[in-house]
């Protein structure tokens, strides 16, 4: 079943640069609400857990170290079909493969550098809201 709440983070190169607000605007007007968004910075021990699924992968290393090296911004995302509508807006993980408009298309740098996460189902979307954001409200 769909859930209607998807969770996005603006990596390191997004902030680097400068793209907070065009990603944010982009958001907005493809019809998505933000219900919650902080900018925070990922430990080395956040990354490793967050991105545990990878650990075995040759690139784990190179992740930690590219999800640590600044600030990111987390927010929790509300719209019908929140986590496929997200993932066509935010395009292929390579952006030379994303659609034209997507956010990797406009905003990415490369595979490595790809500006945005989305998650890639209503089960991770809300593991990765409650890993961002465990305060007392659920998403």
């Amino acid at each position: 079943m769909a859930t209607n709440r998807t969770f996005t983070m603006l990596k390191p190169d997004s902030i680097e640069k400068g793209n907070i607000g065009a990603i944010l605007e982009k958001i907005n007007a493809s019809g998505f609400r933000i219900v919650a968004m902080k900018m925070t910075q990922m430990t080395t021990a956040d990354a490793e857990a967050f991105y545990a699924v990878h650990n075995e992968r040759p690139f784990f290393g190179e992740l930690v170290e590219y999800m640590t090296r600044g600030p990111i911004v987390a927010a929790i995302l509300e719209k019908d079909n929140a986590v496929e509508d997200f993932r066509a807006l935010i395009g292929a993980t390579n952006p030379a493969d994303a659609a034209e408009g997507t956010l990797r298309k406009l905003y990415a740098a490369s595979m490595g550098e790809n500006a945005v996460h989305g998650s890639d189902s209503d089960e991770n979307a809300q593991i990765e809201s409650n890993f961002h954001f465990s305060g007392r409200e659920q998403f």
